[in-house]
């Protein structure tokens, strides 16, 4: 299994964060988990960055999501501390003091939609789809603060939709929900994402960082817990058989256990 990395690149006011493994529509592995998290450390403390932008490399996905084939083997507990590092890693990308976009091209599922939805703003393609099928695929869950941005960015109903009946949202659908900035075609997406950038730039950042903050605030305050909705799903059979299924490509077949 190729690793995979996380880039980062400064030019000046702008970092560019590029998730890079096209050959498995970036999906995402520990190593670059934690990647991720160094450069929103190192990107967190630089005061000459005004505005941070994340994209997929390759043109055919933001993230797909995390390599499932690290999920062999995994149980409650294992379940547990994965949504823990994802959570940590989560709230490094949200808490910039610097606005954040996300360019999303194609796919953006699973840990890639958690990622965009971190962001303050997104701008995609047409063909991009917006998922956490995991009621078709793995039987996994996620955890309350990652629910928590996923209800506050598209709404609880539509988020049900995603989750109990793993419908996929198009572009077309975030737009109209106001989970997307703009929609725009492959040959123009580069151009907006430099006007929104642009714009972002030249407004006030205090204003920016705190109100930010602020709303960050809201959406996370007083969540209730979830590890025993976590340890129940990873511990179950039918995530073991999701795993199985899903490396096997084949459909799962649940047992409710």
């Amino acid at each position: 299994m190729s690793e995979g990395s996380v880039h980062l690149t400064i030019d000046p006011g702008v970092a560019s964060v590029v998730f890079d493994r096209p050959q498995a529509r970036n999906a995402m592995t520990w190593a670059m988990y934690a990647q991720l998290g160094e450069i929103c450390e190192r990107v967190r403390d630089d005061a000459t960055v005004r505005v941070v932008t994340f994209r997929g490399a390759g043109g055919e996905a933001f993230v797909a999501g995390t390599d499932i084939e690290q999920f062999r083997g995994f149980d409650g507990d294992a379940g547990v501390d994965y949504e823990h590092k994802i959570d940590t890693c989560l709230a490094l990308v949200e808490q910039l003091p610097m606005p954040t976009v996300a360019i999303v091209e194609g796919w953006c599922v699973g840990g890639g939609l958690a990622i965009a939805t971190a962001c303050d703003f997104r701008i995609a393609t047409p063909g991009a789809r917006f998922a956490v099928p995991i009621a078709r695929t793995l039987g996994n869950t996620l955890s309350v603060a990652n629910l928590a941005r996923l209800v506050a960015a598209f709404g609880q109903q539509r988020v049900k939709r995603m989750l109990m009946l793993a419908e996929m949202p198009d572009a077309d659908e975030a737009l109209e929900c106001g989970f997307l900035q703009q929609v725009c075609a492959p040959d123009e997406i580069d151009a907006a994402a430099a006007r929104l950038v642009s714009r972002l730039s030249a407004l006030a950042p205090v204003t920016q960082r705190t109100v930010k903050e602020g709303l960050r605030r809201l959406v996370m305050h007083s969540l209730p817990g979830g590890e025993d909705l976590i340890h129940t799903c990873y511990g179950s059979d039918d995530f073991r058989e999701g795993v199985k299924a899903f490396i096997a490509r084949r459909s799962p077949e649940w047992k409710g256990k």
